[in-house]
C-alpha cells in the first residue's frame, strides 16, 4: 500500500480544495482531475485482492479529461436559469452549439439578435436571467441607457460575459469594457492554435487551477483574435499562442465578469480542444452561486431568430 500513498494524498488534496457548492462537481478547480477505480491486483503470494486505485481521468483526443463529471458543474444543476444574450454579430453564427452545451447544465438561452432591444425591454428581460452575454460586431448598438441597465445588473452581482473579436468587431465590447471594467481590446492577431496550461505569468496558455478552467489542460484560442489591454480590475485567464492576452475575468466584491477577444470560439472549429467545456464552465461560474446560493431564477423567455446580419470579411 505504501506505493499507493502518494495517489491517495493527491486525492485528499483534490477533495479538500473543492468548493462546498452543491452545483459543482468534485473536480471543480482541477485542470487534470483524478478518478477512483476498483482494481484487482495480485499479492506477492499469488493471491488476488481488490484495491481502490486513484489515477488520472481518461483523456479525450485533445488531452482533456473525458466526461461531464469533469466539467465545473453537475449536469442539470442550473435547471430553470436563463442565459440572456445580446448577439450583434450574426454571420454564420446561430448560437446553436453554445446553446446545446449550456442545456446540458440546465440553462435555457434567450437572445436578442442583430439589434438592441429598447432599454426598458432589456431591463425587463434581465429580471428573468442569471447572466448576460454580449457578442459585439463592428457597429455600436448600445446607448448610454443600455449601458446603465447592464451596469445595474452587473452591480447587483449577476454575471456578464463581454465578447469581442478581431478589429473592428469589438464596438460594444469596448463600450462595456470601459464602463464596467476600465479596459478595452484592440488589434487583430492570427491565432488558430490550441494552447496548454500557462507555465508563467505572461506566457501562452490557460490559468491553472481556477474554477473556469476545470477539466481543461488544452483550449482552442480562436481564429483571429483581439488583445485585451491590462487592467487592475481583471485577472488574466487565457494568453494566446502569440503571448497576447485574449481573455480575463473580474471577481471582486461579489461581482463577476469575463472579457474575451475571441468570440470565433463559439462557432468556428467548435469541436477543437475544450470549447464546449469552457462555455459550460463560464456559465456556471457567472451564475455566482457563491453569492446567491440555491436561489433559482425561473424563466419563461424563448429564444429568438436573427434579424440583421453583420458581415465579417
Amino acid at each position: 500500500m505504501s506505493a499507493l500513498r502518494p495517489l491517495f494524498c493527491c486525492l485528499a488534496f483534490v477533495l479538500s480544495s473543492t468548493p462546498a457548492v452543491a452545483q459543482y462537481n468534485k473536480a471543480a478547480g482541477e485542470n487534470a482531475p483524478m478518478e477512483r477505480i476498483r482494481q484487482e491486483v495480485t499479492r506477492d503470494d499469488g493471491t488476488q485482492e481488490v484495491r481502490e486505485v486513484v489515477r488520472p481521468a481518461a483523456r479525450d483526443g485533445w488531452g482533456n479529461a473525458r466526461g461531464s463529471q469533469n466539467d465545473l458543474a453537475v449536469d442539470g444543476a442550473f435547471e430553470g436559469q436563463t442565459v440572456a444574450v445580446l448577439q450583434f454579430y450574426t454571420q454564420d453564427f446561430d448560437f446553436s452549439l453554445p446553446k446545446a452545451a449550456l442545456k446540458e447544465k440546465g440553462f435555457s438561452v434567450y437572445r436578442w439578435v442583430g439589434n438592441a432591444p429598447d432599454p426598458k425591454e432589456l431591463r425587463k428581460g434581465l429580471q428573468k436571467a442569471c447572466q448576460l452575454w454580449i457578442i459585439s460586431d463592428s457597429t455600436r448598438h448600445l446607448t448610454p441607457e443600455h449601458v446603465k441597465v447592464i451596469k445595474e445588473f452587473f452591480d447587483a452581482g449577476h454575471g456578464v460575459y463581454i465578447w469581442g473579436d478581431n478589429e473592428p468587431y469589438y464596438a460594444d465590447a469596448n463600450v462595456l469594457g470601459e464602463a464596467l471594467l476600465g479596459t478595452s481590446m484592440q488589434g487583430n492577431v492570427i491565432g488558430d492554435q490550441t494552447v496548454g496550461l500557462r507555465k508563467d505569468g505572461a506566457g501562452p496558455g490557460l490559468l491553472r487551477r481556477h474554477l473556469l478552467t476545470t477539466g481543461l489542460e488544452y483550449l482552442y484560442e480562436g481564429i483571429t483574435i483581439a488583445t485585451l489591454q491590462p487592467s487592475p480590475h481583471l485577472t488574466p485567464l487565457l494568453h494566446g499562442s502569440a503571448g497576447n492576452l485574449v481573455a480575463a475575468f473580474h471577481d471582486n466584491g461579489g461581482k463577476r465578469a469575463i472579457f474575451d477577444g475571441g468570440f470565433t470560439r463559439l462557432y468556428n472549429k467548435w469541436d477543437t480542444a475544450g470549447t464546449a467545456r469552457y462555455v459550460k464552465n463560464a456559465a456556471a461560474w457567472l451564475t455566482n452561486v457563491e453569492r446567491f446560493g440555491d436561489a433559482v431564477v425561473r424563466a419563461d423567455l424563448r429564444d429568438t431568430t436573427a434579424r440583421k446580419p453583420a458581415p465579417k470579411p
